[in-house]
């Protein structure tokens, strides 16, 4: 950066910084290392102010990684993940699964006939299982095991799946290594305070010949990029954020072999329209295939790092 209003706006990001470490305790003492290559060139990048409790997000010179910096403290992020969240009742919400799953099956089934090109059958995870929805689906074909942190939602795949439930994090779970042939992390990387420790662990997990799929956003594609701060992927519950560059150098460094990239995701369009009718109230809501449709098909342009839309999902093979 060079000019005074590049120094102006850093000063004022610190100020944002300084200030939303002292509110509360919300916040975690700032850090000035990188999460993933642990270089100390950190500079500020957003500020996010449409929550009630803005946060602020930070970039690594050195390796490109986004983090949320300072995070959330641990009560603070606990408390994000109530039944109020799962219900859609509060500020930082997720949708429930539960009252849509007939919907939603489309596409667990359309991502579970890709999984299944690569391995058809055996021990199977899914981290941030929720209320167990993809996993019963997978259970058609896999033996099925789950991590859920949340209290609520893991009680209520525990009583749909068993005891192959873990209710807690990839940090304390009691399974075996060289246990999984399949791993799904689906929009659960960026809620990880260390996803470098999260990656390793899902290695170590899998056994040889095994196949980690991850979904998240890419923070290289010009998506995230045009609505900078206003892009809809800063939220609370997100501590980090990749590009396909970073993903897949965290990947490799973990020791997986092989990388595959999907943009915007790896199964095609129909899935995402059926599933989308579990929203509509009337005939004219059909109408929003046409966006949902122009979003698939723009995700395809895409050249080396930089895509037109910020959706991706990795396969990773160890």
């Amino acid at each position: 950066m060079n000019g005074r209003g590049d120094a102006m706006r850093i000063d004022t990001m610190n100020k944002s910084t300084n200030n939303l470490q002292n509110q509360n305790g919300q916040f975690e003492t700032k850090r000035d290392d990188c999460p993933l290559c642990a270089s100390h060139r950190i500079t500020p990048y957003r500020t996010i102010t449409r929550w009630s409790i803005p946060f602020t997000v930070d970039r690594c010179a050195e390796c490109g990684f986004i983090f949320m910096n300072p995070r959330f403290s641990n009560e603070a992020i606990k408390s994000f993940y109530s039944k109020d969240y799962f219900d859609g009742n509060a500020e930082y919400s997720y949708h429930d699964e539960r009252r849509k799953e007939r919907f939603a099956l489309h596409v667990w089934e359309a991502r579970l006939k890709v999984i299944r090109t690569f391995i058809r059958s055996g021990r199977f995870l899914d981290v941030g299982c929720a209320f167990g929805g993809f996993l019963s689906a997978a259970s058609r074909y896999f033996e099925p095991a789950g991590i859920e942190p949340s209290e609520y939602a893991g009680s209520h795949a525990r009583k749909k799946l068993g005891l192959q439930i873990h209710i807690g994090t990839l940090a304390d779970h009691f399974f075996p290594y060289d246990n999984f042939l399949v791993i799904t992390m689906i929009e659960v990387l960026e809620h990880m305070a260390d996803p470098a420790f999260a990656v390793k662990e899902c290695y170590r997990l899998l056994q040889k010949g095994g196949l980690l799929v991850i979904q998240t956003a890419n923070m290289d594609g010009l998506q995230a990029k045009i609505f900078g701060e206003n892009y809809a992927y800063y939220m609370p519950g997100h501590l980090s954020y990749f590009s396909k560059r970073t993903l897949v150098r965290l990947l490799l460094n973990a020791g997986f072999s092989r990388i595959k990239v999907f943009h915007p995701v790896e199964f095609g369009l129909l899935p995402k329209l059926k599933k989308s009718r579990g929203d509509f109230n009337s005939i004219l809501d059909y109408r929003r295939w046409l966006r949902i449709a122009g979003y698939h098909y723009l995700s395809k342009f895409h050249a080396g790092n930089i895509c037109a839309t910020s959706s991706m999902v990795v396969y990773a093979f160890k």
